[in-house]
């Protein structure tokens, strides 16, 4: 007959092999879209302008973002904004006065975060603070909409993941247009006559954004029986 010894055993061995049936894996909370707005300022340097940061207008969209995983994600983004400029005269002297051309951007960049980006719950590789950087393409209306050009849209930027859905972005993108016609003035167009050669003489524009985003669309766990 078996012992009291011999039972305990067998009872312990019974929990151990019950135990290591079920999956008790810990998983991150993962959001994978995020939906957002965002407002700040933004500079031209192009014919009319030469140096940066000079003449800043506001500038304001809004975002959907795609997370693959902690590191890649793919970011839509619409963005209405204005340059302004010194006015030349008909011989070709800068006159008294700006102009001004309203631009709406549409573009689609490739998000690469330094760290692994998310709600840190288990895994300590993961961080709610990282720097990024970002490349793609896009396509601005201008001039009343009479005007069209593609660009590339590129820069870098940081994210701070502040609450369990919010989180907020700090971006500063860099638009190199494949035109050099943003003041919508003849007079300003290709004056170097070098745009078929070289697209750094082409006009660009930069913004410099703050936004908040809510994220959704949580990722299924692989762990059927867990809630987290």
């Amino acid at each position: 007959m078996p012992t009291e010894s011999n039972a305990k055993y067998g009872l312990m061995l019974l929990i151990i092999f019950a135990i290591a049936s079920v999956d008790l894996r810990a998983e991150e909370k993962v959001f994978l879209c995020e939906l957002g707005v965002q407002g700040g300022l933004g500079y031209y340097a192009g014919d009319a302008t030469k140096h940066i940061f000079q003449n800043i207008q506001p500038a304001y969209g809004a975002q959907f973002r795609y997370k693959f995983d902690y590191r890649w994600a793919l970011q839509l983004k619409g963005q209405g904004a204005s340059i302004k400029f010194p006015l030349q005269d008909a011989a070709g002297n800068t006159a008294t006065g700006f102009g001004k051309n309203d631009m709406m951007n549409i573009d689609v960049v490739a998000e690469f975060n330094f760290f692994r980006f998310g709600t840190r719950q288990y895994d300590t590789r993961i961080k709610p603070l990282t720097p990024y950087i970002f490349l793609g393409m896009g396509f601005s209306a201008y001039s009343n909409f009479s005007q069209y050009a593609a660009y590339i849209p590129l820069g870098i930027g940081l994210k701070w993941k502040f609450a369990s859905h919010w989180g907020l972005n700090i971006a500063w993108q860099q638009q190199i247009y494949f035109a050099d016609n943003l003041e919508g003035k003849t007079y300003y167009d290709n004056t170097a006559d070098l745009n078929g050669s070289n697209i750094l003489n082409n006009d660009f524009t930069s913004t410099l954004t703050l936004g908040i985003v809510f994220e959704f669309g949580r990722k299924k766990s692989a762990c059927r029986t867990c809630d987290f």
